[in-house]
């Protein structure tokens, strides 16, 4: 009779997470059920729904007669996370906490939970997402004796994949976690859930955005962390101050601006945060929003090294994503000696943002991801910078002298 494998599972209270463990238990492990409490609900006006969502994780273990734990990493989250979260805002920058607390959170401490604390041979996620060993591998461990890195790849369902938010955990973490959906569709996953008779999760609304926000204003919820610094909204084509705004981090590149007396929206298209000035467009599209080209702060490898084509040759093809929704495109990738890298992209992206991550793929696979730092010129500055260049010389009514030869 073999070893009875034990899989910690992080469960949310959600459906992925549900029939994750439901799967684990057909595979036939000891499987642990543990839900992380990461925001303190008691602090904010009933924000994040975490007791009922602790409520429905633990009966869907009880159902599964599984063992059930709660662990809370509200001060980890608090100064590895949230912090950072103000202080990109601060210096200008849109910041991705769900990338953060994947890197910090659950594929930190809650792994160290779960194999040191729990004992635990492997942790399990309800992610849309695969990697290169098979699941009795992850047991074995090959892949350390070897020397071979664990690859991360998209899940079977591309439009639910979420590698993207995977792309900064370790090569450690990775190598003992399970991802029982990975083969998986999110409707075929509601079909199991249903048969299950896990209603109550069925039920739930799928959340969206950042959970300690909630239902409300963004810019209300920021300003209860940073103090307001008013300032000028001005177009970026003629200076006119077009309206106020409460701080640059209110706003981020590509959101509507609230101008009033404006019939036509008005759209976010940079900032300068020595000034205060935030410069905004007429148009959704308009070409001060568009780039091409971005360097990152040191890049996060998922296999820890950079792949040897980009070691070898200093640049490579791939494809590139800072929004999870947005589809891959197309890039050329040159690797700097301090570790970042610079993406040229084929064609230019609509408000491509600083503090947002730059999500690198080669053909499915996830390579990692980096901190965009800088961006280059807008096409609108190009746009400018040509028509300067192709404009004839004022007359002045000067005489030029003719070149000494």
């Amino acid at each position: 009779m073999g070893v009875l494998r034990h899989v910690v599972c992080a469960m949310s209270g959600g459906v992925d997470s549900s029939v994750s463990a439901l799967l684990l238990k057909r595979m036939g492990y000891h499987v642990t059920g543990v839900f992380m409490k990461n925001w303190d609900s008691q602090d904010e006006r009933g924000v994040c729904s975490s007791e009922r969502d602790c409520e429905d994780a633990y009966k869907v273990c009880k159902m599964l007669d599984m063992p059930f734990h709660q662990v809370t990493y509200v001060k980890e989250y608090w100064h590895e996370v949230f912090s950072n979260l103000l202080r990109e805002y601060e210096q200008g920058r849109t910041p991705n906490p769900d990338i953060m607390c994947n890197k910090h959170i659950k594929f930190k401490h809650f792994y160290h939970y779960a194999l040191n604390t729990l004992g635990a041979d492997a942790m399990a996620t309800g992610h849309y997402a695969r990697t290169s060993q098979e699941d009795e591998e992850v047991f074995q461990q090959k892949s350390v004796v070897s020397g071979i890195s664990v690859r991360l790849y998209q899940g079977a369902d591309r439009f639910k994949d979420q590698t993207f938010f995977l792309s900064q955990i370790s090569q450690d973490a990775l190598r003992h976690t399970i991802f029982p959906l990975a083969g998986l569709t999110k409707d075929f996953v509601k079909k199991i859930a249903a048969e299950a008779g896990f209603q109550h999760v069925l039920k739930k609304k799928e959340s969206m955005g950042i959970c300690f926000i909630g239902e409300r204003d963004f810019e209300h919820f920021i300003l209860e962390y940073i103090e307001p610094k008013p300032g000028n909204l001005v177009s970026i084509e003629d200076g006119k101050i077009m309206g106020q705004h409460q701080g640059w981090f209110t706003l981020t590149l590509g959101q509507r601006a609230r101008i009033g007396g404006q019939v036509d929206p008005w759209f976010v298209v940079d900032k300068d945060i020595t000034t205060g000035d935030v410069f905004v467009g007429p148009t959704t599209n308009h070409p001060a929003l568009f780039r091409d080209t971005l360097q990152t702060d040191r890049f996060h490898w998922i296999a820890e090294d950079p792949p040897v084509e980009l070691v070898r040759t200093q640049m490579m093809e791939c494809h590139f994503c800072f929004n999870n929704r947005m589809p891959l495109t197309p890039c050329t990738v040159t690797l700097n000696l301090d570790g970042s890298v610079w993406v040229m992209l084929k064609e230019p992206i609509r408000a491509l943002t600083p503090g947002q991550f730059a999500v690198l793929y080669k053909g499915d696979e996830c390579l990692g991801s980096g901190k965009i730092v800088h961006l280059g010129p807008t096409i609108f500055t190009l746009q400018k910078g040509q028509n300067c260049m192709s404009r004839p010389p004022k007359d002045t009514g000067q005489q030029h002298p003719e070149p000494v030869s």
